[in-house]
């Protein structure tokens, strides 16, 4: 849950104006509109575009941005995957897309691909790696 603090005092400021206020960066603002995914975290492990979460509704919650996921030491799967499959082109829209398989594979280890291209239908690429970033989620869950 978050403290109170000046960054939270208003209960419906969007998460993502909070999050990047704490210095968590990685969840970006796109759209503001919760159409492009690039804000896309995990609020009790289910993914969420934190421009539309008021701070209010994140409350008693587990909130996971990419910074909690790995480290550059110790990458999560998906990190090491996506690194694996070169998915990354601008990335813009990797963080969000990231955290959107890690909602997917905390509710289902073994997605096949009609799974991943459904959790993942909401974030926007406009440099095209969705074919990688398939393949990326598919050797996470694979665990390789």
């Amino acid at each position: 849950g978050f403290r109170r603090s000046s960054e939270s005092d208003d209960p419906d400021k969007p998460l993502l104006y909070v999050l990047r206020g704490l210095g968590l960066t990685a969840a970006k603002f796109g759209c503001g509109l919760g159409q492009c995914g690039a804000c896309t975290v995990l609020l009790d492990g289910n993914a969420v575009r934190s421009c539309q979460v008021p701070v209010s509704a994140a409350a008693g919650k587990t909130v996971t941005t990419l910074e909690g996921l790995g480290t550059s030491g110790n990458p999560h799967p998906l990190q090491k995957a996506f690194i694996a499959e070169q998915v990354p082109q601008c990335g813009y829209c990797t963080n969000g897309m990231i955290m959107s398989a890690a909602g997917l594979l905390s509710q289902n280890k073994k997605p096949n691909e009609a799974d991943i291209r459904s959790a993942l239908d909401g974030n926007l690429c406009r440099c095209g790696t969705h074919v990688r970033v398939v393949a990326a989620v598919m050797r996470a869950a694979q665990g390789g």
